[in-house]
């Protein structure tokens, strides 16, 4: 686990120190169109493989998980075909249906995306299977540098620039992660006869996972979407970068995080240690993801302002409404698997489905209302309640109670409210000065890394 996050950790940190820059080289309309592509993208991507990727990690032979892998890079090969024949004779209608004219000459970039996508996923759940933990964590760096590579030099091309390094950035690590994965003796065994077999045996994953993941994503995906369409494209722009600076150092480590967890979560359940495991799991991402939030709730916009420049303020009073959803999800959804796990897929579909209905309903109201932070408030209250309920059901499917649940996210956000004191207490001031706001901030910050020295000293020990 420390290896696959640390590698995450390091190339989203290229990703955060890059974002003050690439926030003053384009604007909030050229983030708005990558936030639209990115959407459409991630919509089409997550059914790539109608979710067999998933089932790789699964069987007790490599033959039979070399199967499942050929199959799943079948199936993203007729999808990207699918997807290439769309974007050919549609891509007017759709950029103008999303209030995007100037992304249809760029559509073509979107089965490219799928392809590439799709196949790194495929080979990733291979490495997950055969825990190369390290190499993935290679390819995550890899892919940040050549996104951010791309996105820097290629500013003068406008939001396009950021389109491209987008797609480039998928395809990144791909290669080492297939020769790795195709080296491996089980492919060898692969033949018609067992990918039909496997997919009739892990056919769930199809017709339930497949649903679920493509509620999950439109729920991620469509807000963008929404906001460009009914607020215009800057609104999406603002939205998406308080969305990328939060969800993504915290969701990328939660899914780290996650396929750690996927790898180990099966033979717990096996040996009746599942329960244990979800609760200590639970605890250390309590602890790991409620300082950031706290201190994000209480200054979001003042530190989008300064960091990213006075334009950007908007997308901090987002952010910090945004900071309650994204912690719960980021404690929740690395146990999200445990839909797989426990092979209670139609569950999994049934929580999607309501927290797809429920963020569509949020955004209805925002949009029928006329205001755009209202929008947000209600999306980002709707996905709070949905995530908590989900918390909820993961205690009790494992065996924990909701008092044993509540109990370590309590402990860390008494610790969190310690960390922020310092910047509680010079927003307060009367006529504070700028220079104490920024040394009470300074000390917030040192005394959250502080607090996660402690805790990786305490996982090493």
């Amino acid at each position: 686990m420390g290896v696959l996050v640390g590698g995450t950790a390091a190339a989203q940190l290229l990703a955060v120190l890059a974002a003050p820059l690439l926030t003053r080289l384009y604007s909030p309309e050229d983030f708005g169109l990558l936030a639209v592509y990115a959407s459409l993208l991630g919509l089409t991507a997550v059914i790539a493989s109608l979710r067999y990727e998933l089932a790789i990690p699964l069987p007790e032979h490599d033959a039979e998980a070399a199967n499942v892998a050929v199959l799943s890079l079948l199936l993203v090969g007729v999808n990207t075909l699918l997807a290439g024949i769309l974007t050919v004779f549609l891509r007017e209608p759709i950029s103008n249906a999303l209030g995007v004219p100037q992304l249809a000459p760029y559509l073509w970039l979107l089965p490219l995306g799928v392809l590439a996508g799709g196949v790194y996923n495929v080979f990733n759940y291979w490495a997950v299977r055969t825990k190369r933990f390290s190499t993935i964590a290679g390819t995550r760096i890899a892919q940040s540098l050549t996104t951010l590579f791309i996105q820097l030099t290629a500013f003068k091309l406008g939001g396009i620039a950021l389109l491209f390094g987008q797609v480039a950035g998928q395809s990144a690590g791909t290669v080492r992660l297939g020769r790795t994965a195709l080296a491996s003796g089980g492919f060898s065994a692969v033949s018609w006869v067992g990918i039909k077999q496997v997919a009739r045996r892990y056919q769930r994953f199809p017709i339930y996972s497949t649903w679920e993941g493509l509620a999950n994503t439109a729920g991620l995906q469509l807000p963008p979407l929404l906001f460009a369409m009914l607020f215009g494209t800057a609104a999406a722009g603002l939205y998406s970068l308080a969305n990328r600076v939060l969800s993504l150092p915290l969701s990328l480590i939660g899914n780290a995080i996650g396929q750690v967890f996927f790898s180990r979560a099966a033979e717990a359940r096996r040996n009746g240690q599942l329960g244990p495991l979800v609760a200590q799991l639970h605890a250390k991402l309590a602890h790991i993801g409620l300082p950031p939030a706290v201190l994000i709730m209480l200054v979001g916009a003042d530190l989008f302002a300064l960091v990213f420049g006075p334009e950007w303020r908007q997308a901090g009073e987002f952010a910090q409404w945004m900071a309650p959803w994204l912690y719960l999800v980021f404690v929740s959804s690395p146990l999200s698997t445990l839909f797989s796990i426990v092979e209670e897929q139609k569950q999994g579909l049934a929580f999607q489905i309501i927290l797809l209905a429920a963020r569509l309903l949020a955004i209805s109201v925002g949009a029928w209302i006329g205001d755009l932070s209202i929008a947000v408030m209600l999306f980002t209250g709707a996905s709070a309640a949905c995530w908590l309920g989900f918390l909820l059901w993961v205690g009790h499917i494992s065996g924990n109670s909701a008092r044993s649940m509540a109990q370590p996210s309590l402990m860390a956000f008494g610790v969190a409210l310690l960390c922020a004191l310092p910047v509680i207490i010079g927003t307060n001031l009367p006529s504070a000065h700028p220079l104490a706001w920024g040394g009470a901030l300074t000390i917030s910050s040192l005394l959250i890394g502080a607090r996660y020295w402690q805790l990786l000293r305490k996982a090493y020990t």
